[in-house]
Order: structure tokens, then sequence, then C-alpha cells
């Protein structure tokens, strides 16, 4: 099973149209392009939207040392409005990796590289063996269009 089809089974992200482009040890890329349905009443994308990108790009990274992990904490801060049309991206590095925690920092941009959010996140590590291997043919999905 690749990091690809095992993300899949986030049903949540996947079906909120978040797709995983890239993940290596210590690092997930996702991306979200915004539709009608990501949006707020106001028009702008909702923040739950933007929290679930950022939520599968850091379950790329914690998880990509082939052990099961869980987020303990995690908080958001929106700096700059999005709405229809616009593709976010969140990049997830990890920090701090630790026998059973991690600390991760996760940056979302627009597709101009403008700063959306900034999300940070501490997990747990479980430590069950997750069905994947990271190799270099399993770690990207670069055939994405959306991927910058």
């Amino acid at each position: 099973m690749t990091p690809q089809e095992f993300f899949k089974n986030d049903r949540f992200a996947e079906g909120a149209g978040v797709k995983l482009l890239e993940i290596r040890e210590g690092y997930g890329k996702a991306s979200l392009t915004i539709t009608e349905e990501h949006l707020n009443a106001g028009g702008r994308t909702q923040g739950g939207a933007i929290f679930t990108l950022a939520d599968l790009a850091l379950a790329a990274a914690a998880n990509s040392h082939g052990a099961l992990a869980f987020s303990l904490s995690s908080s958001i801060t929106f700096l700059r409005g999005s709405g229809p049309g616009d593709v976010l991206y969140a990049e997830a590095h990890e920090r701090y990796i630790g026998r059973t925690t991690g600390y991760y920092q996760i940056d979302v941009t627009n597709q101009d590289g403008k700063l959306i959010a900034t999300f940070e996140s501490s997990v747990f590590r479980k430590g069950d063996p997750l069905p994947f291997g990271l190799t270099s043919s399993a770690l990207s999905n670069s055939s994405d269009s959306d991927c910058p």
C-alpha cells in the first residue's frame, strides 16, 4: 500500500477534496482547491476547511516514520482570507521527534505563495506499524497538475 492509498482512508479530508501531494520523512504537503462548498456565510473559505487541509499535511509528516501517530493538540492562526478558485497548499515540517511524541509546524499558503494560516500540532506516536514503507517512488505524487 502506498502512502497516498493509506491517506485516502481519511474519509473526511478525502470528502472535502484535500489531495496529498508529497510525503517524505518528517514532511507532508497537501492541496485544496476552494469551491463554493468550502465557503462560510461571508463568502470566504471556512476555517474548518483550512484546518482539514493542514491536518492532512500534519498526518502525512507525523506518520512518515512508519508508526501510527495521533494529534495531541493543534492550534491554527488565520492570517489572510481566501475564496472560490484559490488553491491552498499546506506544508508540514517536523520540528521535534521523540520516542513517543513529535511537534510540527504547518504553513498554509495560496497559489501566489501568500501565507493564509499557520498551524502547530503535537502528536503521540502510538507505535502501531503502518502498511506502507517510504520509498522514493511512493513519496511523491508529482504527476498532480496542481502541484506548484
